[in-house]
């Protein structure tokens, strides 16, 4: 018998700011303690507008240092630069997989002047072991993310491997098990109105759920739009959307079980390793090959 995930604790987002003033909801990270974190997760960012005043400013060259981000857009235009000479150009539908390790100084621009520019960004921890291996990019185009075709919905897969209805896919960034230490799963579910689905999910793996338009009820319980879903074990989560249909982000990985001292963009083990990483930066060594 399956044992489906409930729904143990809800997070609403919250507003903010970040870059140069872009704005944008927080849910999991609003604030830097365990409680508002999900192993091996550190931060899940919405933003979502209309007015270019509210993104034109973007995110101009900053450091990062020991976790990994990914940026899935919906809407609009953004371009990555970093200092290893990567340029990607992220559109509707497109993601970008940044490993810092141990550093990268990076820009993500807007590359439009109006307009609707709508997407999330995520901060994946690292194990201690991988925090200081060198800083990697990858570029995935919307029309490399493969997708399931249900009844009643579709599923995008960005990470993982997902097997259903006879149906199965791997996602672009980790296709092969155990490639990464975290093993994510990233899935973008569309679910038309009133569609149920079970999705399974690994047991060992901590997940969240976060509906991002429509209604959706979580085994059982409702969850609002824009709040973070923490689920508990099991191996499988149920799914169903209310009339006007639901969109959601899917998101597991196994847990590091590890400290966590994060000052801003850097993220370690201890203090000391984060004075390290601020002196490194200061001096102009963070993005320094390592010996």
């Amino acid at each position: 018998m399956t044992h489906n995930r409930e729904l143990r604790l809800t997070i609403p987002s919250m507003p903010t700011s970040d870059g140069a003033g872009v704005k944008l909801r927080r849910s999991l990270g609003q604030r830097a303690v365990d409680a508002l974190r999900l192993d091996p997760f550190l931060m899940l960012d919405e933003f979502y507008s209309d007015n270019p005043d509210d993104y034109l400013a973007g995110f101009p060259p900053h450091p990062h240092r020991g976790f990994e981000t990914v940026t899935y857009m919906l809407d609009g235009h953004m371009q990555h630069q970093d200092h290893l000479g990567n340029t990607g150009d992220l559109g509707p539908g497109g993601v970008q997989w940044m490993t810092a390790g141990r550093g990268v100084i990076h820009s993500e621009m807007p590359q439009q002047r109006e307009g609707r520019m709508r997407g999330f960004q995520l901060w994946i921890n690292l194990p201690g072991a991988e925090k200081m291996k060198p800083a990697d990019y990858r570029d995935i185009p919307a029309e490399s993310i493969p997708e399931l075709e249900l009844d009643g919905a579709r599923i995008r897969v960005i990470a993982g491997r997902i097997a259903l209805e006879g149906q199965a896919a791997a996602g672009a960034v980790n296709a092969e098990p155990d490639s990464m230490a975290t093993d994510p799963v990233y899935l973008d579910v569309h679910l038309e109105a009133n569609a149920e689905l079970v999705l399974p999910l690994p047991e060992s793996h901590n997940a969240f759920v976060y509906p991002y338009e429509g209604e959706l009820d979580v085994a059982g319980q409702f969850l609002r739009q824009q709040a973070v879903g923490i689920l508990g074990e099991g191996e499988a989560v149920s799914l169903r959307a209310g009339e006007a249909g639901a969109r959601l982000l899917l998101l597991a990985g196994r847990p590091i079980g590890e400290p966590v001292a994060q000052y801003g963009p850097f993220v370690m083990n201890t203090r000391e390793e984060i004075e390290q990483a601020v002196a490194d930066y200061r001096d102009g060594r963070l993005t320094d090959a390592p010996a």
